[in-house]
């Protein structure tokens, strides 16, 4: 039986982010250059997307670019932002007629020009699409993201007193989304590295040794299998959550 198969539609996870990593072990397995990596990477790209979409998972955020990235060799800095213009040119008209909406969130301002005028082309076009939303994460950090919201929370002036968890979430870059239910990592590193870090604050974490290029729709819906399988108690005890678990004890 196959993963898909196995997926209970009724415990889906509305909202799945991804961590892609493995690109240059993947290319140097392979005996290329690491930008090789990133353009094989393109194809789990839409494959996770095509999962996503067939599953019935309203939200994907993929962990595209980091604030972190730029240090990497200006080479592969300018071959990826190459790519991620190209990959939004090609790809709109399938994107739109699949009813997906691109979102973006990090400090896009800091993007070259031509990666952010067809970034932003993109995200027009497919504005009033509702089946899946696409978030692309670029000149992302965490990090960089609460310090913004904590300026702007001060700009406004509100008191103390009215500061709470919902406010530092509406003042994020992600304050028209839910939470992620499931994070994925691939490539066998466990961290998240400055991804998400106030709004994964009870996510489930699923690792794969996968390298990213070869992660496909099944490794997709493995996760998702995965995810349905723990029992998610939000610092609750597991009889608060299902109070059969109590009873099923005593017999």
């Amino acid at each position: 039986m196959s993963y898909f198969e196995q997926i209970d539609k009724e415990k889906l996870p509305s909202h799945v982010a991804i961590i892609m990593d493995g690109n240059g072990r993947w290319a140097k397995s392979h005996g290329q250059e690491r930008i090789f990596g990133h353009f094989n990477g393109v194809e789990a790209v839409r494959a996770s997307l095509k999962a996503a979409t067939r599953a019935g998972i309203p939200y994907l955020t993929l962990y595209a670019f980091s604030t972190e990235n730029w240090n990497r060799p200006k080479e592969e800095v300018e071959a990826l932002m190459n790519l991620l213009v190209e990959t939004i040119i090609n790809e709109i008209d399938e994107l739109d007629r699949n009813g997906v909406r691109l979102c973006a969130i990090g400090d896009t301002d800091q993007l070259p020009d031509a990666c952010r005028t067809q970034l932003f082309r993109g995200i027009e076009r497919t504005r009033s699409n509702a089946k899946v939303s696409l978030i692309l994460a670029l000149n992302y950090s965490a990090r960089w993201e609460i310090v913004n919201a904590v300026k702007t929370i001060g700009r406004s002036g509100i008191s103390e007193e009215k500061i709470d968890a919902d406010l530092v979430s509406n003042s994020l870059t992600t304050r028209d989304f839910p939470d992620p239910e499931l994070l994925i990592r691939t490539s066998g590193e466990h961290r998240v590295s400055n991804f998400l870090l106030w709004q994964i604050a009870y996510t489930e974490l699923y690792f794969t040794d996968t390298l990213w290029p070869d992660f496909n729709e099944e490794e997709f819906y493995k996760a998702v299998v995965d995810f349905q399988h723990r029992e998610r108690r939000f610092g609750k005890t597991s009889e608060q959550i299902s109070p059969s678990a109590q009873t099923d004890k005593v017999r």
